[in-house]
Protein backbone atom coordinates (compact mmCIF):
# COMPACT_ATOMS: atom_id res chain seq x y z
CA UNK A 1 0.00 0.00 0.00
CA UNK A 2 1.39 3.41 -0.96
CA UNK A 3 2.21 6.04 1.64
CA UNK A 4 0.12 9.22 1.67
CA UNK A 5 2.08 12.45 1.44
CA UNK A 6 0.94 16.00 2.15
CA UNK A 7 3.07 18.77 0.68
CA UNK A 8 2.81 22.14 2.37
CA UNK A 9 4.13 24.79 0.03
CA UNK A 10 3.77 22.64 -3.08
CA UNK A 11 4.38 25.51 -5.54
CA UNK A 12 7.67 26.57 -3.92
CA UNK A 13 11.14 25.24 -4.60
CA UNK A 14 10.97 22.36 -2.10
CA UNK A 15 7.41 21.50 -3.06
CA UNK A 16 8.16 21.30 -6.77
CA UNK A 17 11.29 19.24 -6.13
CA UNK A 18 9.26 16.87 -3.93
CA UNK A 19 6.77 16.32 -6.72
CA UNK A 20 9.66 15.56 -9.10
CA UNK A 21 10.87 12.90 -6.65
CA UNK A 22 7.39 11.45 -6.17
CA UNK A 23 6.87 11.23 -9.91
CA UNK A 24 9.68 8.66 -9.96
CA UNK A 25 8.35 6.83 -6.91
CA UNK A 26 4.64 6.43 -7.71
CA UNK A 27 4.64 2.79 -6.62
CA UNK A 28 5.67 3.80 -3.09
CA UNK A 29 3.92 7.14 -2.51
CA UNK A 30 0.74 8.99 -3.42
CA UNK A 31 -0.04 12.67 -3.06
CA UNK A 32 -2.89 13.00 -0.57
CA UNK A 33 -2.84 16.77 -0.02
CA UNK A 34 -1.33 19.87 -1.58
CA UNK A 35 -1.27 23.41 -0.24
CA UNK A 36 0.17 26.61 -1.66
CA UNK A 37 0.37 30.21 -0.54
CA UNK A 38 -0.95 32.16 -3.52
CA UNK A 39 0.22 30.60 -6.80
CA UNK A 40 -3.21 29.32 -7.82
CA UNK A 41 -2.28 28.65 -11.45
CA UNK A 42 0.62 26.32 -10.64
CA UNK A 43 -1.40 24.68 -7.86
CA UNK A 44 -4.19 23.93 -10.34
CA UNK A 45 -1.65 22.30 -12.66
CA UNK A 46 -0.36 20.15 -9.81
CA UNK A 47 -3.89 19.16 -8.81
CA UNK A 48 -4.63 18.11 -12.39
CA UNK A 49 -1.48 15.97 -12.44
CA UNK A 50 -1.88 14.35 -9.00
CA UNK A 51 -5.60 14.45 -8.09
CA UNK A 52 -5.05 14.83 -4.32
CA UNK A 53 -8.00 14.35 -1.98
CA UNK A 54 -7.33 17.73 -0.35
CA UNK A 55 -6.18 21.07 -1.76
CA UNK A 56 -5.48 24.27 0.15
CA UNK A 57 -4.71 27.81 -0.94
CA UNK A 58 -3.68 30.05 1.96
CA UNK A 59 -4.13 33.39 0.22
CA UNK A 60 -7.33 32.93 -1.75
CA UNK A 61 -9.39 29.93 -2.71
CA UNK A 62 -13.04 29.15 -2.29
CA UNK A 63 -13.04 26.74 0.62
CA UNK A 64 -15.30 24.33 -1.26
CA UNK A 65 -15.50 20.68 -0.27
CA UNK A 66 -12.06 19.13 -0.51
CA UNK A 67 -10.46 22.57 -0.69
CA UNK A 68 -9.29 24.79 2.16
CA UNK A 69 -8.33 28.42 2.44
CA UNK A 70 -6.47 30.57 4.94
CA UNK A 71 -3.72 29.32 7.23
CA UNK A 72 -6.14 26.73 8.64
CA UNK A 73 -5.72 24.67 5.50
CA UNK A 74 -2.09 23.94 6.46
CA UNK A 75 -3.13 22.22 9.68
CA UNK A 76 -6.04 20.48 7.94
CA UNK A 77 -3.73 19.03 5.29
CA UNK A 78 -1.06 18.03 7.83
CA UNK A 79 -3.43 16.11 10.09
CA UNK A 80 -5.54 14.18 7.58
CA UNK A 81 -6.11 10.49 8.26
CA UNK A 82 -4.86 9.55 4.78
CA UNK A 83 -1.52 11.33 5.29
CA UNK A 84 1.46 9.54 6.83
CA UNK A 85 4.25 11.96 5.78
CA UNK A 86 4.04 15.76 5.78
CA UNK A 87 6.63 17.58 3.68
CA UNK A 88 6.79 21.05 5.19
CA UNK A 89 8.31 23.30 2.54
CA UNK A 90 6.80 26.53 3.85
CA UNK A 91 9.20 29.44 4.23
CA UNK A 92 9.35 31.22 7.58
CA UNK A 93 7.29 31.27 10.75
CA UNK A 94 4.10 30.34 8.91
CA UNK A 95 5.09 26.68 9.00
CA UNK A 96 5.26 26.31 12.78
CA UNK A 97 1.65 25.50 13.68
CA UNK A 98 1.31 22.87 10.97
CA UNK A 99 4.52 21.18 12.13
CA UNK A 100 3.26 21.03 15.72
CA UNK A 101 -0.11 19.69 14.61
CA UNK A 102 1.38 17.01 12.37
CA UNK A 103 3.77 15.77 15.04
CA UNK A 104 0.99 15.74 17.64
CA UNK A 105 -1.03 13.62 15.22
CA UNK A 106 1.79 11.09 14.92
CA UNK A 107 2.95 11.99 11.41
CA UNK A 108 6.46 11.94 10.01
CA UNK A 109 7.40 15.53 9.18
CA UNK A 110 9.97 15.87 6.42
CA UNK A 111 11.07 19.28 7.60
CA UNK A 112 12.45 21.90 5.24
CA UNK A 113 10.91 24.65 7.36
CA UNK A 114 13.90 25.16 9.65
CA UNK A 115 12.20 28.18 11.25
CA UNK A 116 9.86 25.87 13.19
CA UNK A 117 12.77 24.45 15.19
CA UNK A 118 14.47 27.82 15.45
CA UNK A 119 11.40 29.52 16.91
CA UNK A 120 10.17 26.73 19.12
CA UNK A 121 12.60 23.81 19.21
CA UNK A 122 11.53 22.62 22.64
CA UNK A 123 7.84 22.76 21.72
CA UNK A 124 8.42 20.93 18.45
CA UNK A 125 10.48 18.11 19.98
CA UNK A 126 7.98 17.84 22.85
CA UNK A 127 5.09 17.52 20.36
CA UNK A 128 6.93 14.72 18.58
CA UNK A 129 7.47 12.80 21.81
CA UNK A 130 3.92 13.26 23.03
CA UNK A 131 2.17 12.52 19.75
CA UNK A 132 4.48 9.82 18.42
CA UNK A 133 5.49 11.93 15.43
CA UNK A 134 8.90 11.97 13.81
CA UNK A 135 11.07 14.82 12.51
CA UNK A 136 13.26 13.99 9.53
CA UNK A 137 15.27 16.91 8.12
CA UNK A 138 15.19 17.88 4.47
CA UNK A 139 17.94 20.52 4.54
CA UNK A 140 20.93 19.08 2.72
CA UNK A 141 23.26 19.70 5.67
CA UNK A 142 21.05 18.02 8.26
CA UNK A 143 20.20 15.22 5.89
CA UNK A 144 23.94 14.68 5.49
CA UNK A 145 24.37 14.46 9.26
CA UNK A 146 21.45 12.07 9.56
CA UNK A 147 22.90 9.82 6.88
CA UNK A 148 26.22 9.72 8.75
CA UNK A 149 24.77 9.05 12.22
CA UNK A 150 21.95 6.61 11.41
CA UNK A 151 22.66 3.38 13.23
CA UNK A 152 25.06 5.07 15.68
CA UNK A 153 24.49 5.65 19.38
CA UNK A 154 24.00 9.31 20.36
CA UNK A 155 26.93 9.05 22.78
CA UNK A 156 29.28 8.37 19.86
CA UNK A 157 28.66 11.81 18.32
CA UNK A 158 31.15 14.55 19.25
CA UNK A 159 30.90 17.42 16.75
CA UNK A 160 29.23 18.58 13.55
CA UNK A 161 30.71 20.77 10.84
CA UNK A 162 28.05 22.19 8.54
CA UNK A 163 29.16 23.66 5.24
CA UNK A 164 28.09 26.96 3.69
CA UNK A 165 28.64 28.01 0.10
CA UNK A 166 29.40 31.56 1.18
CA UNK A 167 26.77 32.91 -1.19
CA UNK A 168 27.42 35.35 -4.03
CA UNK A 169 29.45 37.84 -1.94
CA UNK A 170 32.17 35.55 -0.59
CA UNK A 171 34.97 37.43 -2.38
CA UNK A 172 33.52 40.93 -1.96
CA UNK A 173 34.57 43.59 0.53
CA UNK A 174 32.17 44.34 3.40
CA UNK A 175 31.62 47.89 2.10
CA UNK A 176 30.62 46.59 -1.32
CA UNK A 177 28.36 43.93 0.18
CA UNK A 178 26.48 46.52 2.23
CA UNK A 179 25.21 48.14 -0.97
CA UNK A 180 24.51 44.96 -2.95
CA UNK A 181 21.38 45.00 -5.09
CA UNK A 182 18.52 42.52 -4.94
CA UNK A 183 19.57 41.07 -8.29
CA UNK A 184 23.12 40.54 -7.04
CA UNK A 185 21.93 38.91 -3.81
CA UNK A 186 19.78 36.43 -5.74
CA UNK A 187 22.64 35.17 -7.93
CA UNK A 188 23.51 32.16 -5.81
CA UNK A 189 26.59 30.39 -7.19
CA UNK A 190 25.59 26.76 -6.58
CA UNK A 191 21.94 26.32 -5.48
CA UNK A 192 18.59 27.21 -7.08
CA UNK A 193 16.26 28.25 -4.24
CA UNK A 194 13.46 30.63 -3.37
CA UNK A 195 14.21 34.33 -2.90
CA UNK A 196 14.08 34.42 0.89
CA UNK A 197 16.45 31.53 1.49
CA UNK A 198 18.76 32.79 -1.26
CA UNK A 199 19.12 36.11 0.57
CA UNK A 200 19.61 34.18 3.82
CA UNK A 201 22.46 32.35 2.12
CA UNK A 202 24.02 35.66 1.09
CA UNK A 203 23.90 36.95 4.70
CA UNK A 204 24.73 33.50 6.15
CA UNK A 205 21.61 33.78 8.31
CA UNK A 206 20.63 30.40 6.92
CA UNK A 207 23.69 28.84 8.60
CA UNK A 208 22.80 30.41 11.95
CA UNK A 209 19.31 28.95 11.58
CA UNK A 210 20.82 25.57 10.68
CA UNK A 211 23.09 25.60 13.74
CA UNK A 212 20.01 26.06 15.93
CA UNK A 213 18.17 23.36 14.00
CA UNK A 214 21.08 20.94 14.40
CA UNK A 215 21.13 21.56 18.15
CA UNK A 216 17.55 20.32 18.45
CA UNK A 217 17.75 17.55 15.86
CA UNK A 218 20.92 15.91 17.14
CA UNK A 219 21.11 16.96 20.79
CA UNK A 220 24.49 18.68 20.64
CA UNK A 221 25.55 21.81 22.48
CA UNK A 222 25.97 24.87 20.28
CA UNK A 223 29.74 24.91 20.74
CA UNK A 224 29.83 21.44 19.17
CA UNK A 225 28.24 22.66 15.93
CA UNK A 226 30.70 24.46 13.65
CA UNK A 227 30.36 26.02 10.20
CA UNK A 228 32.92 26.34 7.41
CA UNK A 229 32.61 27.98 4.01
CA UNK A 230 32.82 25.46 1.17
CA UNK A 231 32.27 27.22 -2.17
CA UNK A 232 31.71 24.07 -4.24
CA UNK A 233 28.73 22.84 -2.15
CA UNK A 234 29.74 19.21 -2.64
CA UNK A 235 30.46 18.23 0.98
CA UNK A 236 27.24 18.92 2.88
CA UNK A 237 28.42 18.13 6.40
CA UNK A 238 31.18 16.49 8.40
CA UNK A 239 30.41 14.38 11.47
CA UNK A 240 33.12 13.83 14.06
CA UNK A 241 32.81 10.94 16.50
CA UNK A 242 34.25 10.65 19.99
CA UNK A 243 37.23 8.61 18.79
CA UNK A 244 38.24 11.35 16.36
CA UNK A 245 36.94 9.62 13.23
CA UNK A 246 35.14 11.88 10.73
CA UNK A 247 32.48 10.93 8.18
CA UNK A 248 31.15 13.21 5.47
CA UNK A 249 28.28 13.04 3.00
CA UNK A 250 28.95 14.28 -0.53
CA UNK A 251 26.84 15.00 -3.57
CA UNK A 252 26.32 17.57 -6.28
CA UNK A 253 23.98 20.43 -5.24
CA UNK A 254 20.45 19.07 -5.69
CA UNK A 255 17.64 18.95 -3.14
CA UNK A 256 15.96 15.88 -4.60
CA UNK A 257 18.30 13.39 -2.90
CA UNK A 258 17.75 14.72 0.65
CA UNK A 259 14.01 14.92 -0.06
CA UNK A 260 13.95 11.28 -1.14
CA UNK A 261 15.92 10.22 1.93
CA UNK A 262 13.53 12.12 4.20
CA UNK A 263 10.65 10.16 2.66
CA UNK A 264 12.29 6.74 2.96
CA UNK A 265 14.62 7.03 5.99
CA UNK A 266 16.18 4.83 7.30
CA UNK A 267 15.81 2.82 4.11
CA UNK A 268 17.29 3.73 0.74
CA UNK A 269 15.46 3.04 -2.49
CA UNK A 270 16.64 3.04 -6.11
CA UNK A 271 16.17 6.36 -7.91
CA UNK A 272 17.18 7.13 -11.45
CA UNK A 273 16.69 10.86 -11.21
CA UNK A 274 19.64 11.95 -9.10
CA UNK A 275 23.01 12.77 -10.63
CA UNK A 276 25.59 10.17 -9.71
CA UNK A 277 28.72 11.41 -7.99
CA UNK A 278 31.93 11.77 -9.98
CA UNK A 279 34.98 12.91 -7.99
CA UNK A 280 36.77 14.01 -11.14
CA UNK A 281 33.85 16.20 -12.16
CA UNK A 282 33.66 17.56 -8.62
CA UNK A 283 37.23 18.77 -8.92
CA UNK A 284 39.08 20.53 -6.12
CA UNK A 285 37.21 20.99 -2.85
CA UNK A 286 38.19 23.95 -0.69
CA UNK A 287 37.22 25.18 2.77
CA UNK A 288 37.47 28.57 4.46
CA UNK A 289 36.68 30.06 7.84
CA UNK A 290 33.55 32.18 8.19
CA UNK A 291 34.55 35.85 8.03
CA UNK A 292 32.87 37.83 10.80
CA UNK A 293 33.25 41.13 8.93
CA UNK A 294 31.51 39.74 5.84
CA UNK A 295 28.66 37.92 7.60
CA UNK A 296 27.68 39.92 10.72
CA UNK A 297 24.17 38.43 10.78
CA UNK A 298 25.63 34.95 11.30
CA UNK A 299 27.24 36.01 14.58
CA UNK A 300 23.96 37.60 15.67
CA UNK A 301 22.18 34.30 15.09
CA UNK A 302 24.72 32.35 17.10
CA UNK A 303 24.42 34.88 19.92
CA UNK A 304 20.63 34.46 19.89
CA UNK A 305 21.10 30.70 20.03
CA UNK A 306 23.38 31.03 23.06
CA UNK A 307 20.86 33.32 24.78
CA UNK A 308 18.18 30.68 24.28
CA UNK A 309 14.52 30.95 25.18
CA UNK A 310 12.68 33.33 22.89
CA UNK A 311 15.84 34.97 21.48
CA UNK A 312 16.01 32.69 18.40
CA UNK A 313 12.36 33.48 17.62
CA UNK A 314 13.11 37.21 17.81
CA UNK A 315 16.17 36.71 15.57
CA UNK A 316 14.13 34.81 13.01
CA UNK A 317 11.29 37.33 12.97
CA UNK A 318 13.63 40.30 12.61
CA UNK A 319 15.40 38.60 9.73
CA UNK A 320 12.17 37.73 7.92
CA UNK A 321 11.00 41.34 8.07
CA UNK A 322 14.38 42.73 7.03
CA UNK A 323 14.69 40.35 4.09
CA UNK A 324 11.19 41.20 2.89
CA UNK A 325 11.98 44.92 3.08
CA UNK A 326 15.22 44.35 1.18
CA UNK A 327 13.49 42.34 -1.55
CA UNK A 328 10.90 45.10 -1.84
CA UNK A 329 13.67 47.64 -2.37
CA UNK A 330 12.93 49.52 0.86
CA UNK A 331 16.27 48.96 2.63
CA UNK A 332 19.82 48.28 1.48
CA UNK A 333 21.43 44.87 1.96
CA UNK A 334 23.63 46.01 4.84
CA UNK A 335 20.55 47.10 6.74
CA UNK A 336 19.45 43.47 7.21
CA UNK A 337 22.08 42.73 9.86
CA UNK A 338 21.66 46.20 11.38
CA UNK A 339 17.93 45.60 11.80
CA UNK A 340 18.44 42.21 13.41
CA UNK A 341 20.99 43.69 15.82
CA UNK A 342 18.63 46.45 16.92
CA UNK A 343 15.77 44.02 17.52
CA UNK A 344 17.96 41.67 19.55
CA UNK A 345 19.36 44.55 21.59
CA UNK A 346 15.80 45.46 22.62
CA UNK A 347 14.68 41.88 23.25
CA UNK A 348 14.71 40.33 26.69
CA UNK A 349 14.68 36.57 26.28
CA UNK A 350 12.11 34.60 28.25
CA UNK A 351 11.16 30.94 28.26
CA UNK A 352 9.60 29.74 25.00
CA UNK A 353 7.20 27.57 26.95
CA UNK A 354 4.07 27.80 24.82
CA UNK A 355 2.99 28.47 21.26
CA UNK A 356 1.25 31.62 22.43
CA UNK A 357 4.45 32.94 24.02
CA UNK A 358 6.48 32.25 20.90
CA UNK A 359 3.92 33.87 18.59
CA UNK A 360 3.73 36.92 20.85
CA UNK A 361 7.52 37.34 20.65
CA UNK A 362 7.38 36.82 16.91
CA UNK A 363 4.79 39.59 16.51
CA UNK A 364 6.64 42.02 18.76
CA UNK A 365 9.97 41.38 17.03
CA UNK A 366 8.35 42.02 13.66
CA UNK A 367 6.97 45.34 14.86
CA UNK A 368 10.36 46.38 16.21
CA UNK A 369 12.08 45.24 13.00
CA UNK A 370 9.90 47.51 10.86
CA UNK A 371 10.70 50.43 13.15
CA UNK A 372 14.41 49.61 13.25
CA UNK A 373 14.75 49.11 9.50
CA UNK A 374 12.94 52.25 8.45
CA UNK A 375 14.39 54.72 10.99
Amino acid sequence: MSVGVAILGSTGSIGCSTLHVLARQRDRFRVAALTAHSNADLLDQQVADWRPAYVGLVNGGTGDEGRGKGTECLVEAATRHDVQIVVNGIVGAAGLEATLAALSAGKRVALANKEALVMAGDLVTRAARAGGGEIVPVDSEHSAVLQCVTGRRPTELARLILTASGGPFRTWTPARVADATVDEALRHPTWKMGKKITVDSATLVNKALEVIEAHFLFGLAYDAVDVVVHPQSVVHAFVEFVDGSVLAQLGFPNMELPILYALTHPERVPDAGTRRFDPVAAGSLTFEAVRADLYPAYALGRAAAAAGGTAPAAFNAANEVAVELFLDGKIRFGRIAETIARVLDAHRATEAGSLEAVLAVDAEARRRAVEAACC
